[in-house]
């Protein structure tokens, strides 16, 4: 893990509903620039940025039409330069979003690929050696080219995947990881890496990175060799460029593959959906940040502890309020039980990621789908800064913009939330500025848990300091030998210590030191 990510506190944008500087009702580059400040002050000391590249946008710019082009919604290239030397002046690092295993069906190499003859892109994507040949167990597409072949979709209709190679091929038309054509899909990705690092950005996050070698192993051992390869190449020039996986298995990303950072979202198997998204069972919401039905953090150990020491020393496990995938945690969790969830996952191990509008508890809305996001779409509305036209977010006709803000009376603001000094915006300002002023909560510090227990306090050591978590709407009681000697230096709600016992009132939390 490059070293400036010890101390690094994430803010993502979705930059369509951020901030708009041209009225056009789309936000962009140029909105983004004029909220730097904003972010700084809130304490988040990087940015990761969704897909700002040319894109027909039928999969909300993760439809790739050219990777070295900037939407020209968003502004142009020399405005996505500005914006990261005007971020580093702030002391703000900028990710961007890597979209490595498809592209869009028009992107220049896949309209050179779908053509009849042979040429240096025919290789670029996965196509069969004739249009009567389908793709067993993959999604394809045929018919719609001049070239005799069906061809692989990664995702998406629009989205055609690139061609890394298959482990073991098994077919004439199935190449191996190392053919000379999948050979220069990896450099065609490195080019684009390193074009954007010669630019001012600090990294990428990066979309299915473990999408890439077809026909993979369960260790996923081609994808892994691959991002090796890509990642050794870039850090021999850019050393302190950053990277995290949309992956999932901290083992393969991390460990085998090489990322900085792995994310957890709501996959099977890493316990986070058990902390706030537990209600795939209608009526029945069990997510331990769930002040009547929580309170179960066992859930969540059982999966994560396994992780975490396989991470230990090779990387981060990054945790995230939301994403632009992910229901917004108001979507379930009240306030009060915002500001606790807030405060845990913001003192674990790891970086962390706040998604915008999260801490000021914005909302998720039940909206149609834009863009290919279906239910996706309700957590990407726009920002919501203030109570005068579009919530601050435009001043275009409410019809232009890109989605509806929340129009109910009480929808969260910026301004608002800051007005209130008890509004859980505070929260997250006062925990992202104990990570930069206390060594305790670096990413990679010290934890261990104390305790980890069904109906008691959710008790963890980081470094020096001791956390201790109580989500339900009961007090709970606990003596924690360890206590001895610390003082209380945040509280949310009502905690007393005496001696080495701890009476955590309902709804709260505390850090010792």
């Amino acid at each position: 893990m490059v070293d400036w990510l010890k101390k690094a506190v994430f803010y993502e944008i979705y930059p369509q509903t951020f901030c708009d500087s041209n009225d056009d009702g789309i936000g962009d580059i140029e909105g983004i620039i004029s909220k730097l400040d904003y972010i700084k002050d809130l304490g988040a000391n990087a940015l990761w940025i969704n897909p700002c590249y040319d894109s027909p946008f039928k999969d909300a710019g993760y439809d790739v039409r050219d990777y070295k082009k900037v939407a020209s919604r968003y502004g142009t290239n020399e405005d996505l330069e500005r914006l990261f030397e005007t971020a580093h002046e702030k002391g703000i690092k900028v990710l961007l979003d890597l979209v490595p295993g498809h592209t869009s069906e028009e992107h220049s190499w896949f309209v050179q690929s779908s053509k009849a003859e042979q040429n240096e892109y025919s290789g670029r994507y996965i196509w069969t050696n004739s249009w009567y040949e389908g793709i067993e167990g993959r999604p394809y597409i045929g018919g719609e080219c001049e070239r005799d072949g069906t061809y692989m979709l990664n995702f998406f209709k629009c989205q055609p995947a690139l061609n890394y190679g298959f482990l073991k091929p098994e077919k004439t038309w199935q190449k191996g990881i190392d053919d000379p054509d999948c050979l220069k899909t990896r450099e065609a990705i490195k080019d684009i890496i390193c074009f954007w690092l010669s630019k001012g950005c600090d990294g990428f996050r990066v979309d299915m990175a473990d999408s890439l070698v077809k026909n993979d192993d369960d260790n996923k051992s081609g994808t892994c060799a691959v991002w090796r390869d890509i990642l050794g190449y870039v850090r021999t020039d850019y050393p302190e460029a950053a990277f995290v996986a949309e992956w999932n298995n901290t083992d393969q990303a991390l460990v085998n593959a090489g990322f900085d950072m792995d994310f957890f979202l709501n996959w099977t198997g890493n316990g986070y959906n058990s902390l706030l998204r537990d209600y795939e069972t209608p009526g029945d919401d069990c997510s331990y940040f769930k002040a009547d039905k929580g309170g179960d953090i066992t859930r969540f150990l059982d999966e994560y502890l396994p992780r975490w020491e396989k991470a230990k020393g090779k990387g981060s496990i990054s945790l995230l309020s939301c994403n632009h995938d992910t229901p917004r945690p108001r979507k379930n969790l009240t306030i009060p039980e915002l500001k606790v969830a807030y405060a845990t996952l913001f003192t674990l191990p790891g970086v962390p990621f706040i998604y915008y509008g999260d801490e000021i508890g914005m909302r998720y809305l039940d909206l149609p789908t834009k863009e290919g996001g279906y239910t996706r779409t309700g957590s990407r509305t726009p920002m919501q800064w203030d109570s005068g036209i579009n919530m601050g977010f435009s001043k275009a006709a409410k019809e232009m913009l890109y989605l509806p803000t929340d129009d109910a009376e009480d929808a969260p603001t910026v301004e608002a939330a800051m007005a209130d000094e008890d509004s859980i915006y505070h929260v997250v300002k006062d925990l992202f500025a104990l990570r930069k002023t206390q060594e305790d909560f670096d990413a990679d510090s010290d934890f261990s848990v104390i305790i980890g227990e069904k109906d008691k306090p959710f008790v963890y050591t980081r470094k020096d300091a001791i956390c201790a978590v109580n989500p339900v709407n009961s007090e709970k009681s606990v003596k924690v030998k360890e206590l001895a000697g610390k003082n209380l230096i945040y509280v949310i709600g009502s905690v007393t210590v005496d001696g080495d016992s701890l009476k955590m009132g309902k709804g709260s939390f505390a850090i010792l030191k």
